[in-house]
C-alpha cells in the first residue's frame, strides 16, 4: 500500500510521493534552548521520529534536519537576566536536550544546525528579498512586507483581508489576530546586551522565522519534501517561513506540511503556574521509565490532542511489560520442530501494522495488531504448541517492527530461543554464501560463550565458560 499523509497545506490526506524516488528530505522544528524541553515538546519530536522510522522501514533514504534555536527573544531575555553569555547559557539546555533525546530512543537527525552558526546564510536571504522588493527598513530593522506576497495565509487559512497591512511586529511569537509585517533583522537594542552581529543592515540579530528558512534551504535545497512541527507552529512561524522562502526563490518551498496536536496534562493546558509542567527528568525522578514516556507520547494519533495522565503513563508501562514478558516467554520455549500457525499469525500482524501506519501513521490499530498477535502466540506457548523455530520467527518480526516503534528491549542473547535465532541467521548466511556475515554471527556467539559444531545433522551448540 502507498503511504498517505495529511497535508496541512491542502487540508487533505494525500499519497506521499517524494521529489526524488527513494529519498525523503525532512525539516523538523527543534528546541529553543532557553530551558529544559518538556513533554509537550517531546510529543512533537516523537511523532517526527515515528515518521522518520516508518519511512526508513518502507525503504526510503531519509535526510532529516532539526534546527537548534539558540538566539531569539527568549534566549536573549533569560541569558541577560542571568548575567551569562548567550552561548554559555544555552549550552546546558542543548546538552540536556540531546541527553533526553537518547533516553527516549529518538533517532538522531542527520543535521542539527544552530542558528548562531548560520548568520551569513540569513543575511544572504534578506539580501535576496530586499533585491526583489519584498522588504523595507524601519528604525534600523528590516521587515517583510506581507502585502507583497498574495499567497500569505494559505497554510493557516487566514483571509488576506484580515491582515493588518503596513502594521509591524518585532516579537518572534505572536497571536493570529496580530498578523502583520514581520521582522527579518532586528536592530540592536540596549536590552540585547552583547548579543548582536555586524551586518550590511547594521548591528542586530535575525528574526526567528528567518532562521529556519535559511537553515532548511542550506541543507535540503530550495524545495524539499516534508516540514513538521506542532500545531502552534502553523501561525506565525510556518506561514512566515513559506512567505520569505518562496518570495526569495520563486519556487514551492515544501510539498507536505505535517503538524501534531497539542498536549494537555490531566485535561488542562500544561503550565508551571498550574503545577502540571513536566520535563523528562521530572518523570524519571518519579520512577518512570523513559520508554514508558515514549510509548505514551507515541500511542495517540499525532493529529489528535493528547491528554497526558499518570494513569496513561502507568498503562503504557504495563503494555511494555506485557511485551517484554512475551519476549521472555519466547526465550523459554524448548520444543523443536515447526509451528505452522506462526507464519499466518505474523503475516496478518505485519499486514495490519503496515496498513495502519500507511494511513497517515495511524498508530493505535498498528499497536492493536501487535497485541492481538501476542495474545494468540501466548496461547500457543501455554498449550505447548510453540516451537523454537516459531519463537525465532516471532522475535525477528518484533525486532523488525521495533525499528519503527523504538520501545522494546532486546537484551544480549542468553536464552535458547535467542541463540537459536542467531544460529538460524548464520545458517541462512552460509546457504547464501555470505561468509562474512556467517563469520560475524559465529564470532558474536563465541563472545557470549556459545560454541558451535556443524554436523551432518545440523548445527549443535553448547554454552562454555
Amino acid at each position: 500500500m502507498p503511504l498517505t499523509l495529511h497535508n496541512t497545506l491542502t487540508r487533505r490526506t494525500e499519497e506521499f510521493i517524494p521529489l526524488n524516488p527513494g529519498e525523503v528530505k525532512i525539516y523538523t522544528c527543534g528546541p529553543t534552548i532557553y530551558g529544559y524541553a518538556h513533554i509537550g515538546n517531546f510529543r512533537a519530536y516523537i511523532f517526527e521520529d515515528l515518521l522518520r522510522r516508518y519511512l526508513k522501514y518502507k525503504g526510503f533514504k531519509v535526510t532529516q534536519v532539526m534546527n537548534i534555536t539558540d538566539v531569539d527573544d527568549k534566549t536573549i531575555r533569560d541569558s541577560q537576566k542571568a548575567g551569562v553569555p548567550l552561548s554559555d547559557y544555552t549550552a546546558e539546555y542543548k546538552r540536556a536536550f540531546f541527553s533526553d533525546r537518547d533516553a527516549l530512543n529518538i533517532e538522531p537527525a542527520e543535521y542539527y544546525p544552530a542558528a548562531t552558526g548560520h548568520i551569513p546564510e540569513m543575511l544572504a536571504l534578506i539580501e535576496k528579498l530586499r533585491d526583489k522588493g519584498f522588504t523595507y527598513q524601519s528604525e534600523g530593522s528590516i521587515y517583510f512586507r506581507i502585502s507583497s506576497f498574495p499567497e500569505y495565509g494559505r497554510l493557516s487559512g487566514m483571509s488576506f483581508e484580515s491582515l493588518k497591512t503596513g502594521a509591524r511586529i518585532d516579537a518572534d511569537e505572536y497571536e493570529k489576530e496580530e498578523a502583520r509585517d514581520f521582522v527579518l533583522w532586528k536592530a540592536r537594542r540596549p536590552e540585547d546586551g552583547d548579543v548582536f552581529w555586524d551586518s550590511q543592515f547594521g548591528q542586530g540579530r535575525p528574526g526567528w522565522h528567518l532562521e529556519c528558512s535559511a537553515m532548511s534551504m542550506k541543507y535540503l535545497g530550495e524545495t524539499f519534501d516534508i516540514h513538521c512541527g506542532g500545531e502552534d507552529n502553523i501561525f506565525p512561524h510556518h506561514e512566515n517561513e513559506i512567505a520569505q522562502s518562496q518570495a526569495a526563490t520563486g519556487k514551492k518551498f515544501v510539498h507536505y506540511w505535517l503538524h501534531c496536536g497539542y498536549l494537555l496534562v490531566e485535561g488542562r493546558k500544561m503550565a508551571k503556574s498550574m503545577g502540571n509542567f513536566y520535563t523528562l527528568k521530572d518523570l524519571m525522578d518519579k520512577g518512570y521509565d523513559p520508554l514508558a514516556v515514549r510509548y505514551t507520547l507515541l500511542s495517540t494519533h499525532y493529529r489528535q490532542q493528547l491528554n497526558f495522565t499518570f494513569d496513561s503513563l502507568e498503562a503504557s508501562a504495563a503494555a511494555l511489560k506485557r511485551l517484554q514478558d512475551f519476549i521472555t516467554a519466547l526465550a523459554s520455549v524448548k520444543k523443536t520442530g515447526e509451528c505452522h500457525q506462526i507464519e499466518n499469525l505474523i503475516a496478518k500482524a505485519r499486514s495490519e501494522f503496515e496498513a495502519s501506519l500507511d494511513d497517515d501513521l495511524n498508530i493505535a490499530p498498528a499497536l492493536g495488531a501487535i497485541f492481538t498477535m501476542v495474545k494468540e502466540a501466548n496461547r500457543l506457548i501455554a498449550d505447548g504448541e510453540m516451537t523454537i523455530a516459531g519463537a525465532v520467527k516471532i522475535l525477528q518480526f518484533l525486532k523488525s517492527i521495533d525499528t519503527v516503534l523504538g520501545a522494546l528491549d532486546f537484551s544480549q542473547p542468553e536464552s535458547d530461543a535467542e541463540i537459536e535465532e542467531l544460529i538460524y541467521l548464520r545458517n541462512e548466511a552460509r546457504s547464501n554464501k555470505n561468509w562474512n556475515e556467517a563469520d560475524r554471527i559465529r564470532d558474536k556467539l563465541t563472545e557470549i560463550g556459545i560454541l558451535l559444531e556443524d554436523t551432518a545433522d545440523g548445527t549443535r551448540w553448547k554454552k562454555v565458560k
